[in-house]
């Protein structure tokens, strides 16, 4: 492998760098957009919204995020190439054609465990609370939409607090192109934690939709644990409702192609979204990542943290994280980091953090991004207590990995991830 330049950029806006924050194209000096909206849809409408938009689902057509085509149609989407921004970094020869193939495989089973309090539902297309949570952003995505029968939708009642974790486990019916679809809701003032756990082997596209009613609090880890033939498109699109509180955990180790992306939009002002992830990539594995924070509604609060290691010939990460801070948010407070380890020669992580800011009036906003070898001031502080090379590169690893693994707050989900990252070490050539 050429070795990896170390690139750390972090920008924290102060008062002066805020009163003096930089222009978008397509928006006048004040925030104000020249071209008037063009969504003929709201993303967080219910089933008689199901149109298109071409505003990002809030219409603003020429900001370069909030400006990208969302369709519930698939005739909306062109073809992909390749060469545009959300799939540059994606090898489509091995997508399993979830962008091009009508997915009629069967799809994956889902079984829910969990208190008995949990609503679980089989529902058909018409439910209407299917697409209340966002609108197909991308056309693998919006090829799930046009191809799933049914839905999954779990649902903890208002103000309802779980002891227990859900488990939602999503099995793999084997490698025929399929799409699936879940909904969570959190109703009002609901506290729980929501664990999505794919294993199996499969290739399918998968729609989420996440929904935070009014003070909910909700937990959701999705793990990434299919064999090492299997191809996964996830969108995951959550809207969050005023003062509730997204903790959102994305864990990526199994599959040969994985390609992840949390969406969180806030739908009230006072919301918070904790947006985290974790991905060990071996040998030929391509594991991507796309985070997007829209902040459209004022004194909202987000903080996205991505961590990933590789090893191997070919081991391939990639994370895009795009936060939006539209001109109504005022008071927003946003940050967003990754950090990827390279433990061998032969791999390769690309880490694009992306701010947009419409206002001034907000209370921070930043990014970070660093990529890079083992720290050698780390190993010799171990070494020199008399812990060999080997095992003191292990540890460093255990320690970068486990502070995302620590986020979760379930001890037996914890422990299981523990003990997949030290069988992805035992078999590491470090």
């Amino acid at each position: 492998m050429a070795e990896l330049t170390e690139v750390t950029t972090e920008e924290k806006l102060d008062e002066k760098a805020r009163i003096g924050a930089p222009s978008i194209p397509g928006l006048t000096e004040e925030g104000e957009t020249l071209a008037p909206a063009q969504t003929t849809a709201s993303p967080l409408g219910g089933a008689a919204a199901k149109s298109h938009s071409h505003g990002g689902g809030y219409g603003i057509p020429d900001s370069s995020r909030a400006g990208r085509l969302t369709s519930y149609r698939l005739e909306d989407f062109p073809a992909i190439k390749g060469t545009e921004e959300e799939w540059r970094f994606t090898p489509l020869k091995r997508l399993g054609g979830l962008h091009t193939a009508a997915l009629d495989g069967a799809a994956p089973t889902v079984d829910v465990t969990g208190p008995e309090a949990v609503r679980v539902e089989t529902v058909g297309r018409d439910d209407a609370r299917i697409g209340t949570a966002g609108i197909p952003e991308d056309r693998v995505s919006a090829n799930a939409w046009a191809h799933f029968s049914e839905a999954t939708v779990v649902t903890v009642p208002a103000g309802s607090e779980l002891d227990e974790h859900v488990l939602v486990t999503v099995t793999g019916a084997g490698a025929a192109a399929a799409a699936l679809h879940l909904v969570i809701v959190a109703e009002k003032g609901a506290r729980a934690v929501v664990v999505l756990n794919h294993v199996g082997e499969a290739v399918v596209s998968e729609n989420v939709e996440i929904v935070l009613e009014d003070g909910a609090d909700l937990t959701v880890v999705t793990l990434q644990e299919w064999t090492d033939v299997s191809v996964h498109a996830s969108s995951q699109q959550v809207k969050i409702g005023r003062d509730a509180h997204l903790k959102h955990i994305s864990v990526s180790l199994g599959g040969s192609v994985v390609r992840v992306t949390p969406t969180a939009r806030f739908a009230a002002p006072g919301g918070e979204a904790e947006l985290f992830g974790l991905y060990f990539a071996d040998a030929g594995q391509h594991l991507e990542h796309r985070t997007f924070v829209d902040h459209a509604q004022p004194n909202c609060v987000s903080n996205v943290l991505y961590k990933g290691a590789l090893q191997g010939k070919d081991a391939r990460t990639v994370w895009v994280g795009d936060v939006l801070i539209q001109k109504q948010a005022e008071g927003t407070d946003s940050y967003e980091k990754n950090q990827n380890l390279v433990l061998t020669d032969g791999c390769r992580a690309d880490s694009v953090p992306n701010l947009e800011i419409e206002t001034g009036l907000i209370e921070g906003a930043g990014h970070a991004s660093a990529t890079g070898r083992f720290d050698d001031e780390h190993l010799f502080y171990l070494m020199a207590r008399g812990i060999p090379e080997d095992v003191a590169r292990r540890l460093v690893v255990r320690g970068f990995l486990n502070e995302i693994i620590q986020k979760i707050g379930v001890p037996s989900i914890e422990e299981h991830l523990t003990e997949a990252v030290e069988r992805e070490l035992e078999a590491s050539e470090i």
